[in-house]
């Protein structure tokens, strides 16, 4: 399958006003490095997306779009067959991406001085969307056990009881665990013990390595009141700088009060090419997923080969979804600033540090291997070299 795809084939991005490559500078104060940071790929999308832009563009008028019935039905069959989760048309809100709806839950649901929980080391937008909105963080730490990281359902217990929502990252960034029916099970019902609302960010949902599964909170929750879902095809099928993604959200009164926020600020996810992206992924990307799958696969397990064989005081947390890796490196007994000087100014490679997922993420660095396999082996390579010579 992963045949009729080149993912080693290497694009050159420099020039196409790319974060991950054109923002080398600003980001890492050289542009020399080879850059495995930002959550997007350097693979090309699904060549029915690039069909369905280089179609919409042939018509020369760009003007206000509404979203299609087609848009709406390829998403809830993409649902229903990948994730066996049945959506209902009425309970979709699309947005303009999941980090601006996560700041719109925030504000939807809780007040100023009013606590959100957040568990970390976790994608780090999850924090400001509490802090910038003058609102009250509470943190649930993920516990590490045996190199694997769990809820600590005890603790969460207690956060639950003075908080308003939880922000719950599924599959978890950048830890990479896919979280089993029974732990999801059992963050539900502390959820609704408490009435909690539940944001669920599932942006990561089809990125599933082999002998895991992803489990829609919703699903097994019977779609309970208080639970948001948001998902998009953006980190699926490599279409981020598109902006379009949907919350799926059963209870209409949960549903009307954050559409009344995106109102406010008289936010518009419409656009005819993102529209065009999102139908066209969800309608015939399906091959290209499975293909990409097996390609990260494979790649995941190079890596762990050649940290195992090359670099024995770092380990690589087992990822059970997405492609990013969260390595730890506190047997190098190094601080942060310590590490980061390293990975830039020694190794030449641009990482995500740990510690901007949280102080939990102290010690770590998370790696995007969404990249031809040798462009990654060739980051790991410059660590080699600069740590042993």
């Amino acid at each position: 399958m992963s045949d009729a795809f080149d993912f080693d084939r290497e694009i050159n991005r420099e020039g196409t006003h790319s974060v991950k490559y054109d923002g080398r500078q600003a980001m890492f104060g050289k542009a020399d490095v080879i850059p495995a940071w930002v959550a997007d790929m350097d693979f090309a999308a699904p060549p029915a997306v690039t069909q369905a832009l280089t179609e919409r563009a042939q018509h020369p008028i760009y003007g206000y779009t509404v979203f299609p019935d087609s848009l709406y039905d390829a998403l809830i069959s993409w649902l229903q067959r990948r994730h066996g989760w049945t959506a209902q048309r009425d309970w979709i809100v699309m947005c303009p991406g999941v980090v601006p709806s996560i700041n719109a839950a925030v504000m939807a649901f809780t007040q100023p001085g009013e606590a959100v929980i957040v568990q970390p080391p976790v994608y780090f937008p999850f924090f400001s969307a509490v802090t910038q909105t003058g609102r009250k963080l509470i943190q649930n730490p993920l516990r590490i056990e045996n190199g694997r990281y769990t809820i600590d359902f005890d603790h969460l217990e207690r956060c639950a009881k003075e908080a308003k929502l939880l922000l719950l990252c599924s599959p978890h960034n950048p830890v990479g665990r896919v979280w089993s029916p029974q732990e999801l099970q059992q963050l539900q019902q502390i959820a609704t013990r408490h009435n909690l609302i539940v944001f669920s960010d599932e942006i990561h949902h089809d990125l599933i390595y082999p002998g895991h599964r992803h489990h829609v909170l919703a699903a097994i929750a019977n779609n309970n009141n208080n639970l948001i879902t948001a998902v998009a095809p953006s980190k699926t099928f490599n279409i981020p700088g598109l902006n379009l993604s949907a919350l799926i959200i059963p209870d209409k009164t949960v549903r009307n009060t954050v559409t009344q926020i995106f109102s406010q600020f008289h936010v518009s996810a419409s656009n005819p090419f993102s529209v065009a992206a999102f139908e066209a992924a969800y309608r015939d990307g399906e091959a290209w997923l499975t293909a990409l799958l097996d390609y990260l696969q494979d790649t995941r397990t190079s890596i762990e080969h050649f940290v195992s064989e090359h670099l024995p005081d770092m380990r690589v947390i087992p990822a059970e979804g997405t492609y990013l890796l969260w390595l730890d490196c506190r047997e190098w007994h190094m601080t942060d600033a310590q590490l980061k000087y390293f990975f830039i100014h020694e190794a030449g490679v641009g990482l995500n540090p740990g510690v901007q997922f949280g102080q939990e993420g102290s010690g770590f660095m998370r790696l995007n291997i969404g990249a031809p396999r040798q462009t990654v082996l060739g980051v790991l390579e410059r660590i080699k070299r600069a740590r042993y010579g």
